[in-house]
């Protein structure tokens, strides 16, 4: 794989916060105003311009209204068994 923020496993990973974010009814103003940043930012996120790290990843889905572990969870089920980093 792609050593990069776009690999295929990154795209999982986003995909699932977007889709969490969507299905909780939250937009990028209001999931923005809840963890004290600008709606840019989710942007820069969502599009993988921005790499999110553990803290950033547990902070954003609690501002979705999503238990960070579940998340992770379902994120893990649909990454593939080897991923290079």
């Amino acid at each position: 794989m792609p050593k990069s923020v776009f690999s295929d496993a990154y795209a999982i990973f986003l995909r699932a916060l977007v889709a969490a974010r969507k299905e909780a009814g939250v937009s990028q103003v209001e999931l923005a105003r809840r963890v004290g940043r600008d709606q840019p930012f989710i942007s820069l996120v969502e599009n993988g311009v921005r790499r999110v790290d553990l803290i950033e990843f547990y902070v954003l889905a609690r501002g979705i209204g999503i238990d960070p572990v579940a998340l992770f969870t379902s994120i893990a089920s649909e990454l593939p068994d080897e991923i290079e980093i």
